[in-house]
């Protein structure tokens, strides 16, 4: 099969399992219960272990993940930011009475009982490490090599944004509201992160601060300051 046959087979297998898993994980029926992780989370450590061993067979991976001085600033910095569009999306489109906040509602409904949430913090904090390291290997990292041998690397990180974005487009109807139509938090939560994400890979050339910025922001979003419902 020539190469760039293979990897738009790559490119629409990624997008496809991670849009059925996202679809299926987010139905209302397996929210806050086990199912919604396990539904969501182990296609993507599957992706992942593919996209790290293509990476490697290319000798891109050593590269792509060499740490340096200053990733866990950058990597804070980045999850500072996003968190600061993440409060003014919400202030601006789903503030609370606005009758549109439902739409934030069911997306953390799906997370848990914050209750439940604190009695396994260890387990829900190692998760978040390792899942969002598993997206910046599949999406900053071999998705945008992809994307840059067929559209070039000044363009490669935005349009792995797209979709990334596009990925997760099953959440508009798996938590849409009967009365408010599609649910659009999720996509553009993954639209806002693939490019600020997309855009620190390009600048940095390296995933580590990457990583760090995906995992606290997620954090950030779940855990310590969550922008609906009860903390945990």
């Amino acid at each position: 099969m020539p190469k760039s046959v293979t990897q738009l087979v790559e490119l629409a297998a990624v997008v496809g399992v991670v849009m059925v898993a996202t679809g299926l994980g987010f139905q209302l029926a397996y929210g806050a219960t086990p199912l919604f992780w396990l539904i969501v989370g182990v296609p993507i450590l599957a992706l992942a272990a593919y996209a790290a061993f293509r990476l490697g067979r290319d000798g891109e991976l050593s590269d792509l993940m060499r740490p340096s001085w200053g990733d866990f600033t950058k990597g804070v910095f980045g999850a500072v930011v996003l968190y600061a569009l993440a409060v003014a999306f919400v202030r601006i489109v789903t503030p609370p009475g606005s009758g549109r906040d439902a739409w934030l509602m069911r997306v953390y409904l799906q997370f848990g009982d914050p209750s439940e949430m604190r009695a396994h913090l260890f387990v829900l904090g190692f998760a978040i490490c390792i899942v969002s390291a598993a997206e910046e290997i599949i999406w900053r990292g071999f998705v945008t090599r992809l994307l840059a041998e067929r559209v070039g690397s000044h363009r490669a990180w935005v349009y792995a944004s797209l979709l990334y974005a596009l990925a997760h487009a099953p959440t508009l109807w798996a938590l849409g509201d009967p009365r408010l139509g599609p649910n659009p938090v999720v996509v553009v939560a993954a639209l806002g992160g693939g490019l600020v994400w997309g855009g620190m890979a390009r600048s940095y050339g390296r995933l580590p601060p990457v990583m760090l910025a995906h995992a606290a922001f997620d954090w950030c979003v779940i855990v310590a300051w969550r922008l609906w419902g009860a903390p945990v």
